[in-house]
């Protein structure tokens, strides 16, 4: 039976590009080997699992702004996990409507 790891959250920090195009998240996670780490992200959010020796990090943050999570890239480098994900243009799901003279109903 495997001993029980004690939960631990990262040191993170998360900052933008200047034209407020892309999120960069690094995420301190010694010890996790690359293989092991389970990131999953939504456009509002992510969430991180990555066990190391005797800990396991976890954690779940939201982001100030919507995101694209399918155009995401992470890279594990010396402990610390790099994730980039572009912000979600504000205009992206707007629906154009058409205008009337007059509202029928």
């Amino acid at each position: 039976m495997e001993s029980q790891r004690t939960k631990v959250g990262p040191d993170l920090v998360a900052y933008t590009d200047e034209p407020h195009t892309k999120l960069t998240i690094e995420v301190t996670i010694p010890g996790a080997a690359k293989k092991d780490i389970d990131l999953k992200m939504h456009g509002d959010s992510f969430y991180l699992l990555a066990p190391a020796k005797d800990i396991e990090y976890v954690a779940a943050y939201s982001f100030c702004c919507p995101v694209k999570p399918e155009k995401a890239q992470a890279a594990y480098d010396n402990g610390i996990l790099t994730i980039e994900v572009p912000f979600k243009d504000e205009m992206e799901d707007t629906i154009k409507i058409p205008v009337k003279a007059k509202i029928t109903a």
